[in-house]
């Protein structure tokens, strides 16, 4: 009953074996591997954008902000969610690497619009050498409620942005669980739909350890080299990413896992629907859930061993009946019979 978040899940076996695999004998660093070389051709033709520069990066925080240093300069402001990732849970680390600043845009369910993103824009960039200039445009897909922009949604959001001259970056985290529900394919969601540049996430869907940095646009290829070093983001024993890479992607291994996910997090949601006193917030469209109940049941269901995380308030002390917003997350590993077990509890 461990929902509390996708990165807690196991690693995948055949990640596990690739890794124990590529350790045999020696191999050139940096990115010089020869496993390097078929993970590039592998996201290439999942992207369907053979000119692409692909590369490594140990883990999303870091992936989100050299891509986005890449993109942006220090006078200008990078435009997202009021509730993106990179605002909420990097802890600056994107203003650190570029020198920019966030401008939020409102959210209705975790979503910009794209009438709300011109509202920002405009009043930016009206200051002359006073006030920051545009920069680009961020997207988390999945967002940060459980939501997913469909396609046309994303390129009303870009097409703001090139109306504007700005690039637009897709932080893709769960990017294989969007993928799989709305049945679209990847060059769908990212380049045929105006994204520059995309965060690939490999961790929260059974990597121990891996994204790729995605760039569609060949001029910002070199600078990205420049400044995942300068950054510390370049492994000298880049086998290790490769390999992980190449395992998550062999055989649509990356998609079985994120169906897998998001199929447990549908029948989560079909047995919370049939509980009184659970309300959720968002429509779960991937494999996150956000809901109310009150503060008694949280504590006896944490009790009884079940994990996940109460986003508002302590659930030991307080009023028994004060409604209190849970998360539930369900991983690649996670059973349908671990998915029962909770809700056999919730029923009591």
């Amino acid at each position: 009953m461990f929902f509390a978040s996708d990165n807690a899940g196991p690693a995948h076996p055949n990640v596990i074996d690739a890794l124990i695999k590529a350790n045999q004998g020696y191999a050139m660093g940096y990115g010089a591997d020869p496993i390097m070389e078929e993970v590039r051709g592998q996201i290439r033709e999942i992207f369907e954008a053979p000119e692409a520069a692909v590369y490594l990066i140990i883990n999303g925080t870091a992936a989100n902000s050299v891509l986005l240093g890449t993109m942006s300069q220090p006078w200008q402001t990078i435009f997202c969610s009021d509730c993106a990732h990179i605002h909420e849970d990097e802890c600056n680390a994107p203003e650190f690497y570029t020198g920019a600043k966030l401008t939020l845009v409102p959210t209705t369910d975790g979503k910009m619009d794209a009438d709300n993103l011109r509202t920002k824009v405009l009043a930016e960039e009206n200051r002359g050498v006073h006030g920051p200039q545009r920069g680009p445009l961020s997207i988390t897909q999945v967002t940060e409620k459980g939501t997913l922009y469909t396609l046309h949604e994303i390129k009303a959001l870009t097409g703001v942005a090139q109306e504007y001259g700005m690039k637009t970056h897709l932080d893709g985290a769960r990017f294989a669980n969007a993928l799989v529900a709305l049945d679209c394919s990847a060059a769908e969601m990212t380049w045929k739909a105006g994204i520059d540049t995309v965060s690939f996430g490999g961790t929260k869907n059974g990597a121990l350890g891996v994204e790729a940095c995605v760039i569609f646009d060949p001029d910002l290829a070199w600078e990205f080299e420049l400044r995942r070093k300068r950054g510390g983001h370049l492994l000298s024993k880049h086998r290790y990413l490769s390999a992980q890479m190449q395992a998550y992607l062999k055989d649509g291994l990356w998609l079985d896992m994120a169906h897998s996910a998001n199929t447990r997090c549908v029948q989560l949601a079909e047995g919370l629907r049939g509980h009184n006193a659970v309300q959720m917030l968002f429509e779960p469209q991937a494999n996150m859930i956000f809901f109310e109940m009150p503060r008694a049941e949280h504590k006896r269901m944490l009790d009884a061993g079940a994990v996940y995380y109460v986003m508002s308030g302590d659930p030991e002390t307080g009023d028994p009946d004060e409604l209190l917003t849970g998360r539930l997350v369900t991983d690649w590993s996670m059973t349908e019979e671990g998915v029962t077990q909770f809700l056999d509890l919730l029923r009591g």
